[in-house]
């Protein structure tokens, strides 16, 4: 086992100083390079041996087995400075091993966290091997199977669109163990690859993609192919209890993990802006494009709020994650996806360029396209929200107290994570929008009252639309009505989380400029129709101040989040 030059000490502040300034032409690991790898359509490797040295790895593998993955919040704060150059380093390098570790931490035996956590601090690779192109997202459904065979197991099957399987070292498999339906019919296998017999294996032709090029997308078909029967993580049956256990820290923290993304397209839209000449000045000078800035602005505030409070929730709350986590999959990806839009329209013709000073844009975009369907889609996440609806509507909502201050003091003190703490199960408890409500009944003035007097009422609409849900409603059939309410309760959600962090996050917010968060709250505000809270002036100041938000902290070398923290470029 090798270990990290880096040592224990590490964050995320020593790996941008090891990455160096993404925007410096001579920097062998800045964006001229990564856009010649793209397209290559390869990995960067010189990229990747900086991330060896590091040892990003150890991010995702628990400090009791010799990582450092203590917390989640911390664990986005270092991946978003590796999403922010290249997306491909992101899942490729590093996310695509911690959702395949996650089920091994969640339901492994001693023998077998130890044999992944070597594997992971030794810079080797796992691959999660859960998709079948017949069944998408619905992996209830997936046919490949895993039979009895003496004191071990046969599987046989297709599996397709599996980053890094041929780079991986070793695979966690979905796999049907029993023919007849229901939540108890599959099971979860860690396999060496070096454990696969010969002629067992036999891989698919690498799948092409327009975003995430460099990403090796790969596919197998295993034809009895025998694994020991100590390859089973966990007990027969419970493969989709895991996969909905560790789905609660991968659908909070890769939409959290793509802020990074918005963040370097904000900043390339904004310099762009800055340094073009239209009219007689520059385009930055333009009130449509400030307020387009202005309002990619406020959606990566309002993104960042929610995933991280969410993130912190799987200590704090993890009993309510079950919801909440599936909401920001849904809300932040879509929030992420639309800024990026609307940044193109800055950028104009210069968005589509491959090369030159805002080449990386056109990658940011087609490297975040995915993430509104990878791994599990925005209707996957819908659909596992509606059935708890009707349930948190009668109990929760407002019966219910508000989360402890802890959740909202981004930064702040949390205990490790603890992964049996996480559970399938559908929550009791809505702690985000019970501080929604108590925020709302508190009497705060200004723009955050009338904010919140705003969101407490959409919520009690909620109540009586969910009431009257139907039970067909509550499945994969459910009207289109029915798939809204999810997505509106997203939006509270998230609106939730912004008004906690406004009135808790204290030092966590690093100075930022107050109008955040109703700037902030006004872009959720839209996505559910209505009047609005602000008046078109009122916006427009709003807007104003976020786009001078963004360039305060672009000519500061800082970061567009929440944290404002100091960036190499």
């Amino acid at each position: 086992m090798t270990t990290s030059t880096a040592g224990p000490g590490t964050d995320a502040d020593l790996l941008d100083k090891l990455l160096g300034d993404p925007w410096e032409p001579g920097n062998p690991t800045g964006f001229g390079a990564l856009l010649e790898a793209d397209e290559r359509e390869e990995m960067h490797a010189e990229s990747e041996g900086v991330l060896d040295g590091y040892g990003l790895n150890a991010e995702f593998v628990p400090a009791a087995l010799g990582g450092r993955f203590r917390r989640l919040d911390r664990l986005v704060e270092v991946m978003r400075t590796v999403w922010r150059r290249d997306p491909c380093l992101g899942l490729g390098y590093g996310a695509s091993s911690f959702i395949a570790s996650v089920n091994v931490w969640s339901a492994g035996d001693a023998r077998q966290r130890r044999e992944a956590a070597g594997l992971l601090l030794a810079n080797r690779k796992i691959a999660s091997v859960y998709h079948e192109l017949a069944h998408g997202n619905d992996f209830s459904r997936a046919e490949f199977a895993a039979v009895r065979a003496g004191s071990g197991w046969r599987l046989d099957g297709r599996k397709e669109v599996v980053t890094n399987l041929r780079r991986a070292d070793a695979m966690v498999i979905f796999a049907r163990t029993r023919p007849d339906p229901g939540s108890r019919s599959h099971s979860q296998f860690l396999v060496p690859a070096s454990a696969v017999p010969d002629g067992a294996l036999r891989h698919l032709p690498r799948f092409p993609s327009s975003g995430m090029r460099g990403v090796q997308l790969g596919g197998a078909e295993f034809r009895g192919c025998l694994v020991p029967g100590d390859a089973l993580l966990g007990e027969p049956g419970r493969g989709i209890e895991t996969a909905l256990s560790s789905f609660q820290l991968t659908r909070s923290a890769l939409p959290a993990m793509c802020v990074g993304i918005v963040d370097t397209g904000l900043r390339a839209a904004l310099a762009c802006a800055l340094d073009r000449r239209l009219y007689g000045g520059a385009v930055a000078d333009l009130p449509y494009v400030r307020a387009v800035i202005g309002r990619a602005q406020a959606d990566l505030l309002a993104a960042d709020a929610f995933g991280t409070v969410v993130t912190r929730a799987l200590h704090v709350l993890p009993g309510e994650t079950g919801v909440s986590a599936p909401a920001v999959k849904y809300l932040v990806s879509r929030l992420l996806m639309d800024a990026m839009d609307g940044l193109a329209t800055v950028l104009g013709a210069q968005s589509y360029l491959r090369e030159g000073p805002y080449g990386v844009f056109q990658k940011l975009a087609r490297d975040l396209a995915p993430a509104g369907f990878a791994h599990v889609s925005r209707a996957a996440c819908q659909v596992t929200i509606l059935p708890q609806l009707p349930r948190l509507a009668r109990r929760a909502w407002f019966e219910g107290g508000a989360a402890p201050a802890a959740l909202f003091r981004l930064g702040g003190d949390l205990e490790p994570l603890d992964f049996g703490a996480l559970l399938p199960g559908a929550p009791r408890t809505d702690g985000l929008s019970g501080t929604l409500v108590e925020i709302a009944e508190s009497g705060a003035g200004g723009l955050p009252g009338r904010f919140a007097a705003r969101f407490r009422d959409e919520l009690d609409r909620l109540r009586r639309d969910c009431a009257a849900l139907r039970p067909r409603d509550l499945t994969i059939d459910a009207r289109p009505e029915a798939y809204a309410l999810a997505g509106r309760y997203a939006v509270v959600l998230a609106a939730a989380a912004c008004l906690g962090v406004w009135r808790y996050g204290g030092d966590g917010l690093g100075g930022i400029d107050e109008r955040w968060l109703p700037a902030a709250l006004d872009r959720l505000d839209r996505r559910l129709g209505g009047p609005g809270v602000l008046t078109e002036p009122e916006r427009r100041d709003l807007e104003e101040a976020m786009f001078r938000l963004a360039r305060r902290r672009h000519d500061e070398r800082r970061l567009l989040d929440l944290t404002g923290r100091g960036i190499p470029g």
